[in-house]
């Protein structure tokens, strides 16, 4: 069961399809008008799964005035649970079924100052925000960080429109982003009040950045993100997990996350956002063996280190040596 408000399917057209990065596909797909997709904006796409349905959403990279011309960016992610292969086999003349825009990750206006922090295949969900900041002529600072330049989406073209606005910082190269001192920086800034951090990225960067601000003191509500939840601190691995008062039992498979197993065993799971943001997903755990891999950024670090739920639409459980199949026990309110 989903809290989604009822979004507008149609059928889409793909009229364009090319390479951006190593692994990275642009795709643009004709629909019906709308209106222009904003900064932060995201569609659903439904994608076909091993011959089911299921919907994945994508940040939207630009688009036309009336959006009637969508363009989006897909890393085929090793770890891919069949959405972005999907993706990656579209052709131009393909048609699927898209929503129109949708918005959860807004850029707000007024900020003495800006940071956009893009991590990876984060900067689809970034880079628009930077168009629209340089068009109106504020204050900002656009930090791109990746693992090597190759994997850098849209990156010469980003480099002539921002010019020294742009920092780049690339693992191989050994310039790695230094999160202490980006953090240090706004917080010694007169205006640190008046900042705000837009940031996109793997969780192990934002959980890092979104320790470092609250250590350094700075506003939470100063700190927006936009994850994607196949980035955890294990690789994942098969699971048991369990729901002991509605007599289930089933197996998560490395391709497969918590809640889509849960769903398909017969629970009737609440979920929304399925990026491991909104919390509705949360459950309770009774019990677990193997290593707990929270890979929201709804739950605070302290309801992370106490065990005691668990967001099923990202999170699961990973094995360790002396237990190769770890088992989660759940309960649900």
């Amino acid at each position: 069961m989903s809290a989604d408000s009822h979004p507008d399917w149609h059928p889409g057209t793909v009229i364009d399809v090319r390479p951006v990065a190593q692994g990275i596909q642009r795709i643009t797909i004709q629909r019906p008008p709308t209106r222009r997709a904003h900064p932060g904006t995201h569609i659903d796409v439904q994608v076909d799964i091993g011959g089911e349905p299921d919907v994945r959403s994508y940040s939207v990279v630009e688009s036309n005035e009336d959006g009637s011309q969508i363009t989006v960016s897909v890393l085929l992610s090793p770890q891919s649970r069949g959405g972005s292969k999907f993706m990656h086999r579209l052709a131009i003349g393909d048609t699927l079924l898209t929503t129109q825009p949708l918005q959860n990750f807004a850029l707000g206006q007024g900020a003495e100052r800006y940071v956009l922090l893009a991590g990876g295949i984060g900067i689809t969900a970034i880079i628009d925000m930077a168009r629209v900041l340089k068009s109106r002529q504020v204050d900002y600072e656009f930090v791109y960080v990746a693992r090597s330049r190759e994997l850098m989406a849209y990156l010469p073209q980003l480099e002539q429109l921002h010019g020294t606005r742009l920092r780049v910082h690339v693992d191989d190269e050994g310039t790695g982003l230094d999160i202490a001192s980006l953090l240090t920086s706004i917080a010694a800034d007169p205006r640190r009040d008046g900042i705000e951090l837009y940031m996109c990225g793997p969780i192990r960067l934002m959980d890092a950045v979104r320790r470092d601000w609250l250590s350094n003191g700075l506003a939470i509500y100063n700190l927006r993100y936009e994850t994607f939840g196949n980035s955890g601190w294990f690789e994942p691995s098969e699971f048991v997990a369990r729901i002991p008062q509605l007599d289930i039992e089933t197996t998560v498979g490395t391709n497969s996350t918590l809640l889509e197993a849960l769903n398909a065993a017969g629970a009737d799971m609440m979920y929304d956002c399925r990026k491991g943001e909104c919390g509705l997903c949360q459950v309770d755990i009774e019990s677990f063996s193997g290593h707990l891999d929270h890979r929201d950024v709804f739950l605070s670090d302290r309801q992370k280190q106490a065990g005691s739920s668990i967001c099923t639409c990202v999170s699961r459980v990973a094995a360790d040596k002396d237990d190769p199949t770890p088992v989660l026990t759940l309960s649900l309110p």
